[in-house]
């Protein structure tokens, strides 16, 4: 039963790369990327520290980042649960949730945890040089 399972969720894994609604594949981690993008450089403009490595490194701060991140990811993350959901339906006329989450976590929340700190990063340091310029 365990071996069955596995193999369908790596079967099916594998049959994303090709078929129909592949352009969800490009669109997801774009989205989340964009949205990595905006909320880095507003992090940026309010001097807050790298996202990613706040989350692991404050415990104090833990809370309130995951509270904006989770309000910042929302929208994404379900315009990728909504792509998933039709794409199985259409695919295999059945949503298996595990292999929903599975993609969900990798095409959008991974590209929108590793960008948003470097996002900061780098506006932080732009924005730093047009100041040092203008004076």
């Amino acid at each position: 039963m365990l071996d069955d399972t596995l193999a369908r969720f790596w079967d099916h894994l594998a049959g994303r790369l090709a078929g129909p609604l592949t352009f969800r594949l490009v669109l997801q981690p774009t989205m989340a990327a964009l949205y990595a993008i905006r909320d880095g450089r507003r992090d940026a403009r309010e001097g807050r520290p790298y996202y990613l490595w706040s989350m692991l490194s404050d415990r104090a701060g833990r809370a309130a980042l995951f509270r904006d991140g989770r309000r910042s990811l929302l929208r994404v993350f379900l315009l990728g649960v909504t792509m998933e959901m039709i794409y199985q339906y259409a695919m295999f006329r059945w949503i298996y949730p595990l292999e929903l989450v599975v993609v969900v976590l990798l095409l959008v929340v991974m590209p929108y945890l590793l960008l948003r700190g470097p996002a900061n990063r780098l506006l932080s340091r732009r924005r730093g040089s047009r100041r040092g310029a203008s004076l």
